[in-house]
Parts: structure tokens; C-alpha cells; sequence
């Protein structure tokens, strides 16, 4: 079966149109804050469909990633009791509460692996301004670990150049389906 071939194919169309870069500083600043689709699902095709350009989209997802996070962060300071039922009904309050142990065992340094891993960064962000954390290391905490992961994947993927969206091509279906089975098995191992 080769939806996800017929979804990359798609994408790749999507990330030439002339707004994309728009839509990719939209999806960094929601993912950082609120929205749960990581900017990676749109940087990574963008790079591949145009490698000359991924310094630049590096960039717009780094920056407004970060800025995206420091919404998130006046959501925590300004809102946290009006969202907590939001959290707990979609399922992030046992990151939320994770998330506040890190800080107050290593402050910047969970914010620094937040915004690198693919930890959900919006919980950190949240938990940042509800627990107080100040700005300014959060700012700087957020700017290393999100320029640091997205730098790292414009890089890799235009370092590969069009060689990388061939064996993207040729294995894209056998991917998503493992990745579909990973998340499955995954659910419910956590689950049990």
C-alpha cells in the first residue's frame, strides 16, 4: 500500500508553493505553544524540495518556534488554572507534572532538552511560566535547544541534497508503516 508515498508526494508540492514559508513560521510559533504537529513534518520537506534555502528555513522555524514558546510561556504565567482541565483532557498532565519536577531539579537545562528532543516542548513552556522560571534563561534555554535541533535537520538534509529525497522515495512506505507500528506497540506498552 503507498499512502505514505502518495502523503510525501504531496508534501513535497506543498512545501514549493510560495507561502510555505508562512505556513512553516505558523506551524513552528503554534507547535511551541499550543498545537501538537512538530514544525519537523513541514521544515524537512522544505529542505528537501529546495536545499539552497534551508539556512533560511531554519531560521523562520527557529525563530518563531521560540517566539511560539514564549507565548506558551505568558500561557503558563497568565492562564495555568484556566488550561489545566485543557491538559488534563488531552492527555499532557502527566508530562505537565514531569515537566515541573525537571525544572526544579535543572531549571534551564530541562528547557535547553526540551527544545532540542522531541519532547513536547509546549508542556515545558507552560510549566516554565506557570512555575516562574525567569525569563531571560528561558529565552536563551529555548533559542540554544530549538536552533540546535532544527539547524541540525536543515543541515543534514541539505548536506544530502537530492540523493536524500530518492531514498526518501524508495523507502517512505516501509518507514511510515514501521512508524505506525512503533507508535501502536507504544501506546499500549506505556498503557500497561
Amino acid at each position: 500500500m503507498n499512502l505514505f508515498s502518495r502523503l510525501f508526494e504531496l508534501v513535497l508540492r506543498w512545501s514549493r508553493h510560495p507561502k510555505a514559508p508562512w505556513y512553516l513560521g505558523g506551524l513552528s510559533f503554534a507547535e511551541s505553544s499550543f498545537f501538537p504537529i512538530p514544525p519537523d513534518v513541514m521544515l524537512m520537506p522544505m529542505v528537501v524540495a529546495q536545499p539552497d534555502k534551508a539556512w533560511r528555513f531554519a531560521t523562520i522555524t527557529t525563530v518563531t518556534s521560540v517566539l511560539g514558546g514564549l507565548a506558551g510561556f505568558l500561557i503558563g504565567m497568565l492562564a495555568i488554572d484556566a488550561i489545566m482541565p485543557l491538559l488534563q483532557e488531552l492527555g499532557y498532565w502527566d508530562a505537565y507534572e514531569r515537566s515541573q519536577l525537571w525544572f526544579k531539579e535543572w531549571g534551564f537545562w530541562a528547557v535547553l532538552a526540551a527544545g532540542f528532543s522531541p519532547i513536547p516542548y509546549k508542556i515545558f513552556t507552560i510549566a516554565a511560566g506557570a512555575m516562574g522560571m525567569p525569563v531571560i534563561p528561558f529565552f536563551f534555554a529555548s533559542l540554544a535547544g530549538r536552533a540546535s535541533r532544527f539547524y541540525l535537520v536543515a543541515g543534514l538534509l541539505s548536506w544530502g541534497g537530492p540523493r536524500v529525497e530518492v531514498t526518501l522515495r524508495r523507502y517512505v512506505d516501509a518507514v511510515g508503516w514501521m512508524v505506525v507500528v512503533l507508535i501502536i506497540v507504544g501506546y499500549f506498552v506505556v498503557r500497561s
